[in-house]
């Protein structure tokens, strides 16, 4: 049997994640392929009782350190109880939100430096990586609109975070999609549901089978 494929899905607050994430994955399985979707922090039972810690409680919960301890102790076990033994059995796997996430927010925006966040992963979960992250990207002030008709306002933690730090998120994406342009693809949110996943798609066809 093939091994599965894994991707995930990044983006700042506003982007479009959730609404892409279930039409991507109608897609494929429309082409035949098994999918699951997963997220992150979670997709796990313990990854996602860490999700509680990281999300709820006031913004000075935890130091940008400690935060990025938290979240590489969920991938680890986000990894070897629910994506590692998907892709054994063949199956793709969607993440919404993965390693990226923490060294755009973490690592680029916290402060920490994204080698330093990636040293974590190397040791958590020895440097597994999606076979590719589509990072969905658009103008900053259309994807605040977004969140805030979503949701009424930018209600977790990280996402009620200033603008400032949303837009240092954005250049940690960016970063990384210019360091390793065969893994991480950046994708125009803006337009139809219907042409972003269109997008999406295209960025996956060389490992569509």
């Amino acid at each position: 049997m093939a091994r599965g494929r894994f991707i995930s899905l990044e983006g700042g607050e506003g982007a479009g994640k959730s609404t892409q994430l279930a039409a991507l994955a109608e897609a494929l399985r429309g082409r035949g392929l098994t999918v699951i979707v997963t997220r992150e922090p979670g997709g796990s039972p313990g990854a996602e009782a860490i999700r509680k810690l990281l999300l709820e409680g006031e913004e000075t919960r935890w130091n940008a350190r400690a935060e990025a301890l938290l979240f590489a102790a969920a991938r680890s076990d986000h990894i070897e109880k629910t994506i590692q033994p998907a892709l054994d059995r063949g199956e793709w796997v969607l993440s919404d939100r993965f390693l990226d996430s923490s060294l755009a927010y973490q690592g680029e925006a916290g402060g920490l430096g994204i080698e330093a966040v990636r040293d974590l992963h190397r040791f958590g979960s020895l440097d597994f990586l999606p076979d590719r992250t589509l990072v969905l990207t658009l103008d900053e002030s259309e994807g605040a609109l977004r969140a805030r008709a979503r949701d009424g306002h930018l209600g977790d933690r990280i996402g009620s975070r200033p603008p400032s730090y949303h837009a240092a998120v954005d250049a940690g994406f960016r970063a990384m999609a210019e360091k390793e342009p065969e893994r991480v693809k950046l994708i125009d949110a803006s337009g139809t549901p219907e042409t972003v996943t269109a997008r999406l798609l295209y960025a996956l066809g060389d490992l569509l089978p």
